[in-house]
C-alpha cells in the first residue's frame, strides 16, 4: 500500500451538522456541525481506527478511490509511516527480533516503534522502512 489517505462522504443529520462515514473503516464514525468540523474530526477518527488496527493486529485496508460527493481525509504523517512499517512487517513475515537485528536495537525498542500511541521520531521510522527495502515519499495534494 502506497497512500494512506482515505474518502468519507458526510451524512446530514436531521438536527443539522454531519455523520461522517468512512467507505473503507465501517469502525471509523464521527460527526460535526459544519464541513470543517467534520474533516478535523475526521482526521483524528482515522488516527484512531488505523492505531486500533495495529493494536489488533488487524488488516490495514487499501483507500478506495475518491467519488464525487466524497472528502478525502489523511492519516497523520507519523500515523501513516508507522501503518506502513506495520505492513510491510506483516508481508515480509519478520519479526520483532530480526527487524531489531538489522536497525541494531533491541525488540522492546521496535515494539515501541510500532505503537501507535509511542511518539517516534520519523528519521526512525523511515530507517527501518529502508532496512525493509522500502522509501517513504512525501506527496502534497490540493485540499478541496
Amino acid at each position: 500500500m502506497n497512500r494512506f489517505s482515505y474518502p468519507i462522504s458526510l451524512l446530514p443529520e436531521k438536527e443539522g451538522g454531519f455523520v461522517v462515514h468512512f467507505r473503507d473503516l465501517a469502525e471509523a464514525i464521527t460527526q460535526g456541525d459544519t464541513v470543517e468540523e467534520c474533516l478535523a474530526e475526521a482526521s483524528d477518527c482515522l488516527e484512531e481506527a488505523i492505531a486500533a488496527r495495529i493494536d489488533d493486529r488487524l488488516n490495514i485496508p487499501e483507500p478506495s478511490e475518491l467519488q464525487d460527493s466524497e472528502y478525502l481525509v489523511a492519516v497523520p504523517l507519523q500515523m501513516a509511516l508507522k501503518a506502513a512499517l506495520y505492513i510491510e512487517i506483516q508481508a515480509s513475515g519478520l519479526s520483532n527480533t530480526r527487524l531489531g537485528e538489522l536497525l541494531g536495537k533491541d525488540e522492546k525498542e521496535i515494539r515501541r516503534i510500532l505503537d501507535p500511541h509511542h511518539g517516534t521520531k520519523l528519521q526512525t521510522l523511515e530507517t527501518a522502512l529502508l532496512a525493509l527495502g522500502k522509501r517513504p515519499e512525501l506527496h502534497l495534494q490540493e485540499l478541496r
